[in-house]
């Protein structure tokens, strides 16, 4: 790592581990929702809600600070984006459950399971990226390595899903069935920017790295 001569100021890296953390909530929350029974979905969206918004408390702190700091541990714009786009992932996640309480999605095909379960490994990495910013080493290159796998793993899982609910007799029965088929299709597509957004965080990590280094 380059020599500084210039203090740094360690609170981001509290800030930023603190929002990644709300990533973790989200993604469980949002696991347990499509878990549950439709009747019990709108609570875990109530709950899905707060966390959103204790993210967006947490980005707000970090903007904040960022406007009073004049000197940054790193890059002035990379952490408004990594701060921004940590935001998206919650914001995402919590889109995603409230679609399923709005739409009155009753079944969900297995692969939605898929995809949570791919953004709950995936906000669990980011979480235990964040400290590491504090003193950046090699060992980040297996977080942001993994998270594109995981990534490409989505996409994947996407790509079936599209197929299943374009191909299946199900959704091509009747007038209503098309019109659930576009409901599925609304939440798979906010679940997959989901899966997007993390990459991004990575991919901003990543470009840290490299200049920190």
């Amino acid at each position: 790592m380059r020599f500084r001569l210039t203090p740094r100021d360690a609170t981001f890296f509290d800030l930023l581990a603190t929002s990644a953390g709300h990533l973790v909530k989200g993604a469980d929350l949002l696991a347990q929702l499509i878990g549950a029974p439709p009747a019990e979905r709108a609570s875990y969206a109530e709950e899905l809600k707060k966390v959103e918004h204790e993210a967006d408390d947490s980005t707000h702190a970090i903007m904040r600070r960022l406007n009073q700091t004049f000197v940054t541990p790193f890059d002035r714009d990379d952490i408004y984006n990594l701060a921004s786009t940590l935001d998206d992932c919650m914001d995402n996640m919590e889109a995603a459950g409230d679609l399923i309480v709005l739409y009155r999605v009753h079944d969900l095909p297995e692969g939605v399971t898929d995809q949570v379960s791919i953004l709950q490994r995936s906000a669990e990495l980011t979480a235990g990226a964040m400290p590491q910013l504090a003193h950046i080493g090699d060992e980040l290159t297996e977080y942001w390595i993994e998270i594109n796998r995981l990534e490409n793993e989505a996409d994947r899982s996407y790509r079936e899903l599209l197929a299943l609910l374009f191909q299946s007799p199900r959704y091509q029965e009747s007038p209503a069935a098309v019109i659930e088929m576009f409901k599925l299709k609304g939440i798979i597509d906010v679940l997959e920017q989901a899966a997007d957004s993390f990459e991004t965080v990575a991919n901003y990590v990543e470009t840290i790295s490299v200049k920190e280094s």
